[in-house]
């Protein structure tokens, strides 16, 4: 398989980031990391691509705010930290991509807004006129109001609910592991690499990790739980290591990282 070829077309792309990939592991905001994902965003929109971003966070930087030394366990501290934390994360996005003249917007999504046919148009006809207008939409899920995504959900799968409802050419999941590995090479030194994923087979799903910090929830189960989304409505989805944000331009340019997860036709 040509990945250049793949890749090269791709017009329409979500990108998430973890609490771990924007945050440092004591909970505070990785400001460098984040200065350098809008560069690189900014300079995607610039090669007239669409740029859809799902950030998480804003319950770990909400919690650093109200003095948790770890993610809260009571709903409504979530809540409260999300509320806060949502706000400070909009501020920093606003003014990192204002630099590169790009404007951006807020959208918070609750698990309704995917499943109620009403609610759901509207939100993809809202997603269509932003995009259509060059304005990034920053996503996150609406914790402040919505428990259930808050105990059930996950910002991996809100990623692959976003991308597979605007019909996208690729999602890619910026993490704090550079791929999948079939077997967890924090452990294994041996472990190797899955380039490609063709088909999500028993033996894929069974290679899931952990949540990478206190302040975050995520963990390989989760990413392989989108990527089985994806698959289903024909999105490309991309695992990759986080750390660096022009990681975003390889993946884009086809070079050999991560691993990528074949959408159905």
């Amino acid at each position: 398989m040509d990945i250049n070829d793949r890749f090269k077309d791709y017009k329409r792309i979500v990108i998430k980031v973890g609490t771990s990939t924007i945050t440092y592991p004591n909970g505070k905001l990785n400001l460098r990391m984040i200065e350098r994902l809008c560069w690189m965003l900014s300079d995607l929109k610039n090669r007239d691509k669409e740029v859809v971003l799902v950030s998480s966070g804003a319950i770990g930087v909400g919690s650093k705010s109200l003095g948790f030394e770890k993610r809260p366990k009571l709903t409504r501290e979530k809540q409260a930290a999300a509320a806060v934390g949502q706000a400070i994360l909009m501020q920093i996005y606003q003014n990192f991509f204002n630099t590169y003249t790009q404007t951006v917007a807020q959208i918070l999504l609750t698990k309704t807004d995917f499943e109620h046919g009403v609610r759901r148009t509207n939100t993809e006809n809202t997603f269509t006129e932003l995009l259509s207008r060059g304005i990034i939409p920053i996503v996150n899920a609406n914790d402040t109001t919505s428990t259930f995504e808050i105990e059930f959900s996950d910002n991996d799968r809100l990623a692959a609910n976003v991308a597979a409802l605007l019909h996208s050419d690729l999602l890619i999941l910026l993490t704090d592991i550079d791929a999948l590995y079939d077997s967890d090479p924090k452990k294994n030194p041996d472990a190797k690499r899955v380039k490609i994923v063709e088909k999500i087979t028993e033996e894929i799903e069974q290679m899931a990790g952990t949540a990478g910090s206190e302040f975050s929830v995520g963990g390989m189960a989760t990413k392989i739980a989108a990527a089985k989304l994806c698959v289903e409505n024909g999105v490309d989805m991309v695992i990759a290591d986080g750390s660096d944000a022009t990681i975003i331009e390889k993946v884009i340019d086809g070079e050999d990282v991560g691993t990528l997860f074949i959408g159905k036709n």
